[in-house]
């Protein structure tokens, strides 16, 4: 999902798809670990995801406090 993409969401939307990409962080981790995920990538992906939505969740917060 691209930043945009992100930035565009609204804040009920944006917690559904951090939920979803936390559920697909930790699947990935439990497929690595169980030898099924050939996609390594797929991980590094999913946390720079991660990432992306907390911010932008912590930059809506501090623009409604000011």
């Amino acid at each position: 999902m691209k930043t945009k993409d992100i930035a565009k969401a609204d804040d009920t939307e944006l917690a559904k798809l951090l939920r979803d990409a936390r559920k697909l962080s930790t699947d990935f981790r439990f497929d690595v670990a169980g030898s099924k995920s050939r996609n390594t990538k797929e991980g590094r992906n999913a946390k720079k995801e991660i990432a992306r939505m907390l911010t932008e969740m912590r930059s809506r917060k501090l623009k409604k406090a000011n």
